[in-house]
């Protein structure tokens, strides 16, 4: 990624529900979409943005891992988990080696993602559980 943390071109990001359906998101590298959630560029902060729902009970400050995602394709164009998302990832359900948490998430654009968003990660406090 460049140093202004852009990403190096236009590219999509595919949102996959626990249903099965699907939501394609255009990521232009001029300009990236962003809510101010998460890490910058982050796959929370570009989702929100594009009003694709992934819970983040911590307002994404890696605090939690309601935001657990498994990213299906383009895992190797992302940054590299820190020790501390390694730490949430521990407590979350489910974990594979795809699984990331989107706020932690950053995507170079160097290839298109696939991003699976599991169908039992959800927010237990805005559900009132």
């Amino acid at each position: 990624m460049s140093e202004n943390n852009s990403p190096a071109r236009p590219f999509k990001i595919t949102f996959v529900s626990p249903t099965g359906d699907s939501q394609v998101i255009d990521v232009d590298a001029a300009a990236r979409p962003s809510c101010g959630t998460g890490e910058p560029g982050s796959i929370l902060d570009i989702a929100l943005a594009q009003g694709v729902e992934i819970d983040h009970a911590c307002g994404g400050v890696c605090a939690c891992s309601t935001c657990h995602v498994k990213i299906k394709a383009g895992l190797a164009s992302c940054n590299e988990s820190t020790e501390d998302e390694e730490d949430q990832l521990d407590k979350a359900p489910g974990v594979t080696s795809q699984s990331r948490l989107a706020c932690q998430c950053i995507p170079s654009g160097q290839q298109d993602l696939v991003v699976e968003i599991p169908g039992w990660n959800r927010n237990r406090v805005r559900e009132g559980a």
